[in-house]
């Protein structure tokens, strides 16, 4: 049997800017032990069953203990295990300014299928408690922050590797006195991930620097159009993309 010397494979509990404790249970398995048995016991039935059913308690709790960093695992977690990643982070699931327009509804741009979040009360207008997802698009948010030095290419750096997990990436342009853009790449946000994007939860952005746009894309993984420049998120005529401008904050 081998125990977790770390929390983190890497060595250091935010190595690379995630938990990567994905060590996986052990089956809880007494055959390391019954191995060891000399020649001379090993042959006698009795007595291997005996130490068998001695030992599998202490090896399902083996089994137990190894199995519980891998449900800590920011990139997995889920329900009560991602709130606790969420108090290592700094960060509960329960927003200060209810989300709005984000439960499914008919005839309502983007919030239809697949692009609202489901409800069980129908009366419910305002979202509070975060679901997982988002949730865990949040704590992303919050990682990167903590580890960011302030500039753009330090924001693209963290950003990147803390939303590695995720199809999103992000494009920050400086507009000079002390006002910036952001704009969101990859598929088209959900009505939840849409409106804390554009009310500022997901923001990278210095102290007293005001964000006058924030910009979302229309088409799933599409370029946002741009003058001068072809790349994997910007291109021109004919390929880029208008993206859907918001009010900043």
């Amino acid at each position: 049997m081998s125990f977790i010397q770390d929390w983190d494979s890497g060595g250091t509990w935010d190595s690379g800017l995630e938990w990567d404790v994905n060590v996986g249970p052990s089956p809880g398995t007494v055959a390391a032990w019954i191995s060891d048995i000399t020649s001379e016991h090993i042959s006698k039935p009795k007595f291997v069953s005996m130490v068998s059913a001695t030992l599998q308690a202490l090896a399902d709790n083996i089994a137990l203990l190894q199995s519980m960093p891998g449900l800590f695992d920011l990139d997995v977690a889920a329900g009560a295990q991602l709130d606790v990643c969420g108090q290592w982070i700094g960060l509960t699931r329960y927003i200060t300014t209810p989300l709005t327009g984000v439960f499914f509804s008919w005839d309502v741009d983007g919030q239809g299928w697949r692009e609202g979040s489901w409800s069980a009360d129908v009366n419910q207008t305002e979202l509070v408690e975060l679901p997982d997802l988002q949730y865990r698009t949040l704590l992303y948010a919050r990682v990167a922050a903590n580890h960011w030095n302030g500039s753009i290419p330090g924001a693209y750096a963290v950003w990147n590797a803390a939303f590695a997990a995720t199809d999103y990436g992000v494009l920050i342009q400086d507009l000079q006195g002390m006002h910036m853009c952001m704009a969101l790449t990859g598929p088209v946000p959900d009505a939840v991930t849409l409106a804390m994007f554009t009310g500022g939860y997901l923001s990278l952005k210095p102290a007293a620097v005001r964000i006058d746009k924030y910009y979302t894309p229309v088409v799933n993984d599409a370029p946002y159009f741009a003058y001068g420049v072809a790349n994997d998120n910007l291109a021109g005529w004919g390929s880029g993309y208008w993206g859907v401008a918001s009010p900043g904050n």
